[in-house]
C-alpha cells in the first residue's frame, strides 16, 4: 500500500508541468500594449495633419477675392472693396462701394445737398473734410486723407461703415482743390473716384448768402453761436433779419470772378467721370435726387433734410441797397439774376 502510494505520487510529480513566471507574461503583455499604443498614436497624428491642411485650404478660400458684380467692363474700375484696418466689413465685406466728391463753392446748397444723399442707408458723405487747412496743406497730406476716406477708415457722423454703397466727401473749389488739381485728376482717375458738381445757377443770391454768413461768423446772432445751417423756422427767421449791403461797384467783377472759377473747375476735371448739378434744380425737382442715385448707382429711395432754408423770398427784401443792385446790372449778363426765384424747399 506505501509502495502503490510511493509510485502514485511519483506520477503525479513528474506529469504535472512546472508554472511559468507571472513576471515574464506580464512583460509581453506590456510590450505589446505598447507596441500597439504608438502604432495607434501615429494614425492619429496623420489624421490631426490631414485636418490642418483642410482648415488651411478652407482659410484660403475665403481670402478669394470676392466675384464681381453685373455691371460693364467700362465700370469695373469704379467698383471696390476697402478693407478698413480698424473693423471687419463682415458679411459686407463683398457689398462693391463706389468714391464720390461733392465739388462745390461756398454758399451753393452743398450742405443741405449732402444732408439729402447721407439720408440714403448707402450713402456716406463725411463733410467738408478739407474745412482744416493741415488736412489740405499739401498733395501728400490730401491724399493722405483721401485714402483714409476711401478706406473706410475715416469716421464722421455720416459713415455708415460696413455695408456702405457709395463714400466720400463735400470739397469746396478754394481748399486745395484748384492749386493741385493735376495730381487730384490723377488720383480720381487712378482709383475711380467720380466727381458731382454742385453749383447755384443764380450767383447773386449765392453772394447774399456768402455776405450775410460771414456777418454772423463774427456777430453770432443764435447766443453767441455760429451756425451756417439751421434746422429750425425761429434760427432761420433770425439769421434772415439781417440784410447785407452789397458792394455794387464790384458787384460784376465778382460774379465774373465765380463764373471764371467754375468754368475752370469743369475745364480741370472734364477727363473724370462727373455730372453738373444745380442748386435750383434740385429745389425746383426733386427727381434730380433719383439722377444723382443712378450715377452712384445705389438703390433709389426718397431722400430728405432736415435742414432750414434761410435767405428766401424776393431778393428785394434781402439786401440794404437793392436799388443799387439793379442799377449795376440792368443790361448786363447778369440781369436774370434780378429776376429768378424758385420756391421754398
Amino acid at each position: 500500500m506505501a509502495d502503490d502510494l510511493f509510485f502514485f505520487t511519483k506520477d503525479v510529480l513528474l506529469i504535472k508541468a512546472p508554472k511559468k513566471s507571472p513576471l515574464v507574461l506580464r512583460m509581453i503583455v506590456l510590450v505589446f500594449a505598447m507596441v500597439c499604443g504608438v502604432y495607434i498614436c501615429s494614425i492619429c497624428l496623420k489624421q490631426v495633419s490631414t485636418r490642418n491642411k483642410v482648415g488651411y485650404l478652407n482659410l484660403q478660400v475665403i481670402e478669394k477675392p470676392c466675384q464681381e458684380p453685373n455691371i460693364e467692363s467700362l465700370e469695373t474700375p469704379l467698383v471696390h472693396y476697402p478693407k478698413p484696418k480698424n473693423y471687419s466689413r463682415a458679411e459686407c465685406a463683398c457689398n462693391p462701394v463706389r468714391y464720390f466728391a461733392i465739388l462745390s463753392m461756398q454758399r451753393s446748397g452743398s450742405g443741405w445737398f449732402e444732408t439729402l444723399l447721407n439720408n440714403h442707408t448707402n450713402i456716406s458723405s463725411n463733410g467738408e473734410v478739407f474745412s482744416v487747412k493741415v488736412r489740405r496743406s499739401n498733395i501728400s497730406t490730401i491724399v493722405e486723407t483721401l485714402d483714409r476716406i476711401y478706406n473706410l477708415d475715416w469716421f464722421s457722423s455720416a459713415s455708415k461703415n460696413e455695408c456702405t454703397a457709395a463714400v466720400g466727401l463735400k470739397w469746396m473749389l478754394n481748399q486745395g482743390l484748384m492749386q493741385h488739381h493735376k495730381e487730384i485728376v490723377k488720383y480720381f482717375e487712378s482709383r475711380g473716384v467720380t466727381a458731382i458738381f454742385l453749383f447755384r445757377r443764380n450767383l447773386l443770391r449765392r453772394m447774399i448768402s456768402v455776405l450775410a454768413n460771414s456777418y454772423d461768423r463774427e456777430v453770432k446772432l443764435l447766443n453767441g453761436t455760429h451756425k451756417s445751417h439751421v434746422h429750425s423756422p425761429l434760427e432761420a427767421d433770425i439769421l434772415a433779419k439781417y440784410k447785407p449791403t452789397v458792394n455794387a461797384t464790384l458787384l460784376i467783377p465778382n460774379l465774373k470772378q465765380v463764373e471764371e472759377t467754375t468754368t475752370k473747375a469743369l475745364e480741370y476735371f472734364k477727363s473724370t467721370r462727373h455730372m453738373v448739378v444745380y442748386y435750383e434744380d434740385v429745389v425746383k425737382n426733386r427727381t434730380k435726387l433719383t439722377d444723382v442715385q443712378d450715377f452712384l448707382k445705389v438703390p433709389r429711395m426718397e431722400l430728405k433734410s432736415r435742414q432750414v432754408k434761410i435767405h428766401k423770398g424776393s431778393l428785394s427784401n434781402l439786401v440794404e441797397n437793392w436799388d443799387d443792385i439793379q442799377k449795376a446790372l440792368t443790361g448786363t449778363p447778369f440781369e436774370s439774376f434780378l429776376h429768378a426765384d424758385y420756391r421754398r424747399r
